[in-house]
């Protein structure tokens, strides 16, 4: 529980790193719904329609669907789609959901990784269009700037964000405070625009051109890009800082400035070309462009981050291969960088400012990412409604049931958008599904066949007894909590000796974020001096099996490092025609199994101190 006096600092905090994604929307929602692929013709009667749109748009999907319901379904304080995924799985596998919720719960996460390479590029290529304004003759250079933003940005990573992050509040609070004073001066010349704040605005201009309204969909939802950012950085956080800061700071900000831009456009509708940064006077247009990029760098590096608790949750849920994972602060233990998600993403990001060239183009495969996730959040937290907290069938229905429609409807507008470029994050949600998908799969085989030739544990030990022990500790890294691990076997059979002391580890990783110090270690003795230890992590914490090894003092058995030989088993995979797996997923999961991390370096075990056998698996 977060503190009177730390609230003030945590604020501040989630306001430069949970907001920042639906903080730049102003520099393109509004630009694209009436000046991009479909286009709203810019007249009085459309702009007050679509501005109460805008403004419902955010108080449903936002106010009330994230901060007010999902918020609600935390998983001991953390959330995002894989950690609401680990919160009902368990209850689901009782009802014989367990399948149908996974693949829900990866997909979103896989939807993610999309939204993660779209963000960096039309932020940033957003803001550094508005040099277009101070002259069409900078126009050459926005490409060539985007990118070099992008390039410094992502090459920072490995060093950390710990210092830059202490930056990130105080310049996003300045950032939604010059949103804020844009439209409220613009507001102020013009106060009838607030008529918008009257839902009848936003029915009467469906109900009068329902056509244009369905297309206005598809770009009205560039308002709330980063809504879903509120429910995955609550762990950071906590619910009451992000709830206060949106409430009483973010929101308000936001809504002046669209009402602003509106204002302007009832007085110019020239200024759609550029909405935003036509609000400020022309002296201010170059800092308005500096700051705008500022900010959009910070947005972006959000969604960089979030990708990498997202990675790091998805290995030690096994749906991922061991990666390495680099602690950037030895402070907050958020602050991890890895490396081949940070370079994947650049390249990514690179590709996308280069092949789609502005930020209009960019906005189309924009939205199906966003409204993709936020229609699986719904229906999952339909079954957190029904499974976890019992609502009556009735309940659940008109609140998920409504927030449902809204989901298909938003969707459904950009649904039309593929062929315009929605294509790139439905090949990237596919592309990212395919691997987490694989591997959760490849593993459980590759565990079958280990157990095929593993042999019980109290046979092997009635069968060792006159085998030659030598002094030391041996622990051999095992999947299985039971039977005898393949490394242990190799190594008798080309051997013929056992340590005095053999200890079989296995780690296990929970469907919660952390493991309390007091379950992180259970131990059991056998005979024959054999030791069986389980090693539990939360899917939000990094293995360390020397330290976990400390802990067992408490159990009577003390490790010495230097005394002690640990076994690790390489498997190399043979890809086969199976009818388990598909030839070209053997294929991948044998090439990323090939390239994980090994697991030396993962779990943080001393190279000069390991042993490592093969062991040949046909899947």
């Amino acid at each position: 529980m977060h503190t009177r006096q730390a609230l003030p600092a945590l604020t501040v905090s989630a306001i430069g790193v949970v907001f920042g994604d639906i903080g730049t929307s102003p520099l393109y929602a509004m630009k694209e719904i009436f000046n991009g692929h479909h286009p709203i013709p810019v007249t009085p009667e459309n702009i007050l329609g679509i501005l109460s749109l805008v403004f419902w748009s955010i108080m449903v999907l936002v106010s009330i669907k994230y901060v007010a319901v999902i918020m609600r379904a935390d998983n001991k304080g953390e959330g995002g789609s894989l950690a609401l995924l680990a919160l009902i799985t368990e209850r689901a596998r009782n009802t014989g959901m367990t399948w149908a919720v996974t693949l829900l719960g990866l997909f979103a996460a896989a939807l993610f990784y999309g939204d993660s390479m779209i963000t960096p590029a039309i932020s940033v290529l957003s803001a550094v269009e508005g040099l277009e304004i101070v002259t069409p003759a900078l126009k050459p250079y926005v490409l060539p700037i985007t990118l070099l933003v992008l390039t410094g940005l992502f090459f920072i990573q490995k060093r950390g964000t710990a210092t830059v992050g202490m930056l990130f509040g105080p310049i996003m609070v300045l950032w939604f405070a010059i949103l804020g004073l844009l439209g409220a001066l613009e507001v102020a010349r013009n106060p009838s625009v607030l008529v918008a704040l009257n839902p009848l605005y936003a029915i009467g201009f469906i109900g009068a051109h329902s056509k244009l309204a369905f297309l206005a969909l598809g770009s009205v939802v560039l308002a709330v890009t980063g809504g879903e950012a509120l429910y995955t950085d609550m762990g950071h956080f906590g619910r009451f800082p992000i709830r206060l800061a949106w409430f009483g700071f973010v929101m308000p900000t936001l809504v002046l400035n669209y009402f602003g831009q509106g204002a302007l456009l009832l007085n110019e509708p020239a200024a759609i070309t550029s909405p935003f940064f036509h609000l400020g006077p022309g002296w201010a247009i170059v800092p308005m462009v500096i700051m705008a990029t500022v900010a959009t760098v910070i947005a972006s590096q959000a969604v960089i981050s979030g990708a990498f608790s997202v990675a790091r949750q998805a290995i030690q849920m096994g749906f991922l291969p061991r990666m390495l994972i680099v602690h950037t602060s030895g402070k907050a233990e958020g602050q991890i960088y890895v490396p081949f998600t940070n370079w994947t993403l650049y390249l990514a990001v690179v590709a996308l400012v280069i092949g789609f060239q502005n930020s209009s183009n960019l906005a189309a495969a924009y939205g199906i990412a966003v409204t993709g996730t936020m229609l699986i959040d719904t229906i999952l937290v339909a079954f957190v409604m029904v499974l976890l907290w019992g609502w009556h069938w009735s309940a659940v229905a008109a609140v998920a049931g409504s927030l449902l429609a809204i989901d298909i409807a938003f969707f459904s507008a950009n649904a039309i958008k593929i062929p315009e470029g929605g294509w790139f994050p439905i090949a990237m949600g596919l592309a990212s599904f395919t691997v987490l998908t694989t591997w959760r799969l490849g593993r459980r085989l590759v565990g079958e066949g280990m157990a095929k030739q593993s042999i019980p544990m109290n046979s092997f030990l009635d069968s060792i007894a006159n085998v030659h022990r030598i002094d030391g500790t041996a622990v051999f890294m095992t999947s299985s909590k039971d039977g005898v691990p393949p490394a242990l076997l190799h190594n008798l059979k080309h051997n013929q000796v056992l340590h005095d002391r053999v200890v079989l580890v296995t780690v296990q990783t929970t469907n919660t974020p952390h493991v309390t110090e007091l379950d992180r270690v259970y131990l059991h003795r056998m005979r024959r001096g054999f030791v069986r230890v389980i090693i539990r992590y939360g899917f939000m914490e990094d293995p360390d099996i020397p330290h976990a090894l400390e802990r067992c003092k408490r159990f009577g058995e003390s490790f010495d490092i230097l005394e002690t030989t640990f076994y690790l088993s390489r498997e190399t995979i043979v890809p086969t025609f199976r009818r388990k797996i598909s030839p070209l997923r053997a294929r991948l999961f044998g090439l990323m199994s090939k390239n994980a991390t090994s697991a030396t370096e993962f779990f943080k075990i001393p190279t000069d101190r390991v042993v490592e056998l093969g062991t040949q698996l046909v899947i």
